[in-house]
């Protein structure tokens, strides 16, 4: 039998992780690409939670539905994401996936190129907040719809 899982999040450590979304969200300075790429992170972790929610503060940042509906194939939606985007799915797909064990050269050397040191840090910052409140909700197996604005 397997047991119950907690639905507590220690409310410490739920106000660090916020607090370094904020911050990596506001150096970043674009809340559409935040939320793009906390939505790409939350599909590759199949975290249903926060694809809810993401997806909710996607829209209502004035997100377009195609973008949204076509994101999980952004690789070959050429014409749907510009070359900033795309380099920020890509470095959020390396460092999400870690398949390699490590983030490309390639990879982070393109992000390199369409952020400055500022923005590449708090896009690292925001792409590592996200895997952290994914692993924190598919752990414990939060359903989706908890979210309220």
């Amino acid at each position: 039998m397997t047991a119950a899982r907690t639905q507590l999040l220690d409310r410490e450590v739920g106000r660090a992780l916020s607090a370094l979304s904020a911050a990596a969200k506001q150096g970043l300075g674009d809340p559409v690409l935040a939320e793009l790429v906390m939505i790409r992170a939350s599909q590759l972790n199949h975290c249903a939670f926060c694809l809810d929610m993401h997806l909710t503060l996607a829209r209502r940042n004035g997100e377009d539905g195609e973008r949204l509906d076509l994101l999980a194939a952004w690789e070959e939606a050429e014409d749907l994401y510009d070359g900033r985007e795309r380099a920020a799915l890509a470095l959020t797909e390396a460092m999400t996936v870690l398949t390699e064990g490590f983030v490309p050269d390639d990879v982070y050397d393109e992000a390199a190129v369409h952020f400055d040191d500022g923005e590449l840090a708090h896009l690292i910052g925001l792409i590592t907040v996200i895997n952290s409140w994914n692993r924190l909700m598919v752990s414990r197996r939060v359903p989706p719809g908890g979210y309220t604005p």
